[in-house]
């Protein structure tokens, strides 16, 4: 049994689309004519699939739908229900046509004996290589109920910490925009205005209220052409990020910035640690989970360095002394891998410090968004203290002349 995607009319002439599970096209037809309706199109999910990877667009989820689908598929067979019918019922659950569509795809290939991991691997920008090797860990040990509640738990860890960083961020981006607008404003429409009284009566122009007056005019004239220019260089500077010879250069220079330095690493060498937490605790072993986790790290010259320090350990080296050869590792969160090691307990020492590398990065970014405003008030209270500056400086040349 396969699953159809099709088009039809409906006794009112209304067109309706949805996914129906029958042994061929030829019978979703049928089924549909037994409803009173008229089918338009109908094509099997897999075959729709292929086409789309044609023109690269397969199917993807959101984080928040992955982790909704991984908790409710998880309960599902945890109730006792078989993969196949758990499968049929989480795409009864969901009202969305392209989900339920990939799901009863999946089932599909689980009825044609494929293994659950298998049957991901078809999508595989909805469900990434770390997720479906650790779904294939947990088929073969056999407890794959607390292996998906563990990948939930795993993402939505992961979406709320990257919801936090966002969100952290987005404050002082806005704060930025407005302080830009503001002294924009400030230059192109106000001092303009009150410089042009004094250049009216011949009254020669202080220093600095002449460069905010040959700015505001700078502005006006070119302030267009200079947000185009801006825009333009951040699309290539986008696609130039695309080139893996710029953006490893890129990278590496991230790597040199002081005080970015610091972040990049904890950013990174947090995901790693979480990563590699969940596939060791699942049953993956160790050389594939590091090779697995190294794919996530955002970073070229730290996933370089991941990917010499698996070899190392594939070679019968120890973890701790591979990642510690990286140079990108904290020295506390090295010690706690070495101390899982000689006592046998690496899983929960893992994620024992994948959680103590996250709670610090959050410390971080909320301590950085903390001092920004600050800094961004002194800032502002700067700029305009000197346009201000710059237009008493004539009142009081002015107030002098006449004394």
């Amino acid at each position: 049994m396969a699953a159809f995607e099709y088009q039809a009319i409906d006794g009112r002439g209304k067109q309706q689309k949805g996914v129906l599970e029958a042994d061929s096209a030829r019978q979703v037809r049928q089924q549909l004519r037994d409803k009173g309706w008229t089918p338009l199109a109908v094509e099997q999910t897999a075959q729709k699939q292929k086409k789309d990877s044609l023109f690269e667009r397969q199917p993807s989820l959101s984080v928040p739908e992955l982790a909704l689908i991984t908790r409710q598929l998880a309960t599902l067979i945890q109730a006792g229900l078989p993969i196949d019918e758990s499968l049929r019922a989480l795409s009864e659950q969901t009202g969305k046509q392209r989900i339920k569509a990939m799901i009863l795809a999946i089932r599909a290939k689980v009825l044609e004996g494929y293994t659950l991991a298998k049957a991901l691997a078809e999508y595989p920008k909805a469900f990434p290589h770390l997720y479906r090797s650790t779904v294939s860990a947990g088929e073969h040990a056999g407890h794959l109920d607390g292996v998906l509640n563990r990948l939930a738990d795993y993402t939505e860890a992961r979406q709320a910490a990257d919801q936090k960083i966002k969100l952290a961020a987005m404050y002082p981006v806005i704060l930025t925009i407005v302080a830009i607008g503001i002294v924009v404003g400030l230059l192109t429409y106000v001092v303009p205005d009150i410089v042009d009284v004094f250049v009216k009566n011949g009254q020669e122009l202080p220093g600095l209220t002449q460069f905010m007056l040959d700015l505001s005019h700078f502005i006006t004239a070119w302030g267009l052409y200079t947000l185009i220019a801006i825009v333009v260089g951040l699309i290539a500077f986008g696609r130039a990020l695309k080139s893996p010879a710029f953006r490893s250069r890129y990278h590496h220079f991230l790597l040199q910035v002081p005080g970015l330095r610091g972040f990049v690493k904890d950013a990174n060498t947090a995901r790693f640690g979480s990563t590699l937490a969940i596939l060791t605790t699942s049953g993956v072993p160790l050389v594939d989970a590091m090779r697995i986790a190294s794919q996530v790290i955002t970073n070229l010259p730290i996933q370089q360095s991941l990917t010499r320090a698996t070899v190392t350990v594939s070679e019968g080296g120890s973890l701790n002394k591979a990642l510690a050869e990286t140079g990108y590792f904290p020295p506390i969160m090295l010690h706690m891998i070495a101390s899982g090691e000689n006592s046998g307990e690496l899983d929960s020492m893992l994620a024992r410090t994948a959680q103590q590398q996250e709670t610090s990065l959050e410390n971080t970014v909320s301590a950085l968004v903390k001092i920004f405003e600050p800094v961004m008030l002194l800032v502002m209270g700067g700029i305009v203290a000197t346009i201000v500056a710059a237009i008493m400086l004539p009142i009081l040349e002015l107030q002098k002349m006449v004394q």
